[in-house]
C-alpha cells in the first residue's frame, strides 16, 4: 500500500467530512469561495479512496489539478481573511462575505486554513506518487 496515497485520501476525507459538519452540524452557511473549495475537495475523497483500492499510482495526473486549484483558493482565502487591505477585493458580494471568521482557534486558525493545509498534504502526496512512479 502506498503511505502517500493513503495520507491524501485520508486528508480529503477528514477535510470533507470537516466541512459538512461545519456546515450542516454547527449551521455554518458556505461562502462562495467555501463552495468553491468544496467543488475541487470532495471529487478528491472519491477518486483518491478509489485509486487506493485499485493501487493507482497514476491518479495524480487526475487528482493534482484538483488540489493545485483547491490550494490556490483556500490560499486566497486565508489571505483574504487575515489580510484586511485584501477585502476591498472580497468576490463574495451576496450571503456570507468570504471575509468572515466562524472559527478562529489559537487566533489563526480559520476554515480556509484548514481547508489549505489539507489540499497542501495532498498536493505534497500527489507530487511524492508522481516522482515515484518515474
Amino acid at each position: 500500500m502506498n503511505k502517500s496515497l493513503l495520507l491524501s485520501w485520508v486528508a480529503a476525507i477528514i477535510a470533507t467530512l470537516g466541512s459538512l459538519y461545519f456546515s450542516e452540524v454547527m449551521h455554518y452557511i458556505p461562502c462562495t469561495l467555501c463552495w468553491y473549495q468544496r467543488i475541487f475537495m470532495y471529487p478528491l475523497a472519491i477518486i483518491l479512496g478509489v485509486a487506493l483500492y485499485r493501487n493507482d499510482k497514476g491518479i495524480y495526473k487526475y487528482a493534482l489539478p484538483l488540489s493545485i486549484i483547491g490550494w490556490l483558493i483556500a490560499g486566497y482565502h486565508t489571505l483574504l481573511q487575515k489580510i484586511p487591505y485584501l477585502q476591498q477585493f472580497e468576490m463574495c458580494t451576496t450571503g456570507v462575505p468570504c471575509s468572515k471568521d466562524y472559527i478562529n482557534w489559537f487566533g489563526f486558525v480559520t476554515i480556509p486554513l484548514l481547508a489549505f493545509i489539507a489540499f497542501t498534504i495532498i498536493t505534497v502526496c500527489l507530487i511524492m506518487i508522481s516522482r515515484n512512479k518515474k
